[in-house]
């Protein structure tokens, strides 16, 4: 099918507790499918959400034939929900966007029509990001650029999940099932023309965010775990440098103690090196211990979700 005669697009949105923001996420939503050519869906994925945001979800299905909802049998997290929203989309083109309205659905117009120019994937990159903290916005940009300094992949800086895939873009990320994702990084990693557009991201509309600095640092060991070997190589470069260390100090030891005597003990400065070494080893431990656990979930071959209901779209 050419891109010309779009005949679907899918709106990808995963959802966990966002009960306030839904009605007005589908109105803004609404609004802009209805300027497109061409039978539309919005993708709802309730992911295991604990107040009403299912049962809004069918109430809006009620007022807008072309919702259709997902509903996974618990939390599986944000990650894996949007991995079941696009499984489960039929769209040529298929937009991912979260549903606090801090992306503005606005700009899917503009994303279709780079797409139509020929590009694959269309991401959408923050130049501005209102509502949140100087540290949070600090650490995050430091983050990425790490990331992009260590791994084989280059992750876009400052962009999100709020993006435009094609249907060739779509089927090639399916086919990555890994259970530890990261998203941002697999939407790197399947390639294909790109085309960055730049965008104010508004602070939410309603509710709460579900990301506290636990998570984000959780999310930040996946994506450094999934696209690079860097820790590895680090934790091995300091045991080295350390061993090499401790054993010139050896040496200058043994040196003055045949040369001048050392009859007094050196108890403080032992522990503080047997200690040193030790914090070193167990962190070197640690890092291994996140690879080895990955591995070891992987090899289990579980479903990456389970769907407790699914309705489609009536379109």
């Amino acid at each position: 099918m050419s891109k010309e005669s779009v005949t679907k697009l899918s709106i990808v949105v995963p959802a966990y507790n966002e009960q306030e923001v839904l009605p007005e996420f589908r109105r803004r939503v609404a609004k802009v499918l209805d300027g497109i050519d061409g039978p539309c869906e919005i993708v709802f994925v309730n992911d295991g959400s604990k107040d009403n945001t299912i049962n809004v979800m069918h109430q809006l299905r009620e007022l807008d034939p072309r919702i259709s909802i997902i509903d996974l049998s618990r939390n599986f997290g944000k990650e894996i929900a949007l991995t079941a929203g696009l499984d489960f989309a039929r769209g040529e083109a298929v937009v991912v966007i979260d549903a606090d309205l801090q992306d503005p659905p606005e700009l899917i117009p503009e994303m279709i029509k780079y797409w139509k120019e020929g590009a694959d994937v269309v991401y959408a990159r923050r130049s501005v990001r209102e509502g949140e903290t100087w540290f949070k916005k600090t650490t995050a940009k430091m983050f990425y650029r790490l990331l992009k300094k260590v791994s084989r992949v280059d992750v876009p800086e400052d962009t999100g999940d709020f993006r435009l895939l094609s249907r060739r873009a779509l089927e090639a990320l399916k086919q990555l099932r890994e259970r530890h994702r990261y998203m941002k990084g697999l939407f790197a990693w399947i390639g294909f023309p790109a085309k960055a557009i730049y965008y104010k991201r508004d602070p939410r509309f309603a509710g709460v965010t579900k990301w506290n600095y636990f998570k984000l640092w959780g999310l930040a060991l996946e994506g450094f775990t999934s696209f690079t070997t860097a820790p590895l190589k680090v934790a091995t470069y300091v045991g080295a440098f350390v061993a090499m260390a401790a054993f010139l100090f050896a040496l200058f030891i043994i040196y003055k103690t045949i040369f001048y005597g050392d009859p007094v003990a050196g108890y403080p400065s032992l522990m503080v090196v047997v200690l040193f070494i030790g914090g070193i080893q167990l962190v070197a431990l640690g890092v291994i211990g996140e690879y080895l656990g990955r591995m070891f979930m992987e090899t289990k071959l579980r479903p990456l979700y389970l769907v407790k209901d699914y309705l489609p779209s009536q379109e």
